[in-house]
């Protein structure tokens, strides 16, 4: 995966619904430089949806962000972190 196919981006699972985008962006900031953090949030609610996407600066912060925190338990959670596949294309209605 390269940097041109979302390579510098991470998916982050199975996070506490608490976890805010500041707490996300300071435990990957122990891996690296981050560019960018995004929690998606449900359209009627409002409520983060438990996941969310960090984008690393360099790639080598990408293979330790995976390292140190893919298992890591946040709140009795065990984060699941893994490189982000790149987004697939939605039909236009």
């Amino acid at each position: 995966m390269t940097m041109e196919d979302g390579g510098n981006r991470l998916f982050v699972g199975n996070m506490p619904f608490r976890m805010s985008k500041d707490e996300l962006y300071d435990l990957f900031a122990q891996a690296g430089a981050v560019i960018s953090v995004h929690i998606p949030t449900d359209r009627e609610t409002g409520r983060p949806r438990g996941f969310g996407f960090v984008e690393m600066e360099e790639p080598t912060a990408i293979d330790q962000a995976v390292q140190m925190f893919n298992g890591y338990s946040v709140e009795g959670r065990a984060l699941v972190v893994n490189q982000a596949r790149p987004r697939e294309a939605r039909p236009q209605y």
